[in-house]
C-alpha cells in the first residue's frame, strides 16, 4: 500500500541542529505505522540524500525514537546559517520536501 507522509505523520519540521546542520522531525500519529516504516528503514542515507539532493556522506545520522514515535534526521546545511545566500537561517522551512514523500509498505 502506498501512503503520504502527511497522512501518516502527526508533526514534520525542520530546525536548526547548530549553524551547519540541519535536524528534520517526523512524529507519526500511531505505533503501528511508525513501526512498520522504521522496520521497513524507509528513512535512511539513500532516501534523504536523494530527496534533499547532497551527498549520502552528508547525512549525519537517523534516529529512531521509539517512545514518541519519532524519527529524528540530521544532515549538513548546504549553506551554513546567515551565510550570504541562505535564505532561512532558523531552518524552520526546510521540511518542505518531506511533505510530498511517497512510500509504500
Amino acid at each position: 500500500m502506498k501512503y503520504k507522509l502527511t497522512d501518516v505523520a502527526s508533526v514534520i519540521r525542520s530546525k536548526n541542529s547548530g549553524p551547519y546542520e540541519l535536524t528534520f522531525d517526523v512524529i507519526f500519529k500511531d505505533f503501528e505505522i511508525y513501526e512498520r516504516v522504521k522496520a521497513a528503514k524507509i528513512f535512511n542515507e539513500k532516501m534523504f540524500a536523494s530527496l534533499y539532493h547532497v551527498p549520502e556522506s552528508d547525512i549525519i545520522g537517523v534516529v529512531h525514537f521509539d517512545p514518541a514515535k519519532a524519527i529524528k534526521t540530521t544532515i549538513v546545511r548546504p549553506i551554513s546559517s546567515g551565510a550570504l545566500g541562505e535564505t532561512d537561517v532558523y531552518g524552520a522551512q526546510q521540511h518542505a520536501p518531506l511533505m510530498n514523500f511517497m512510500f509504500e509498505l
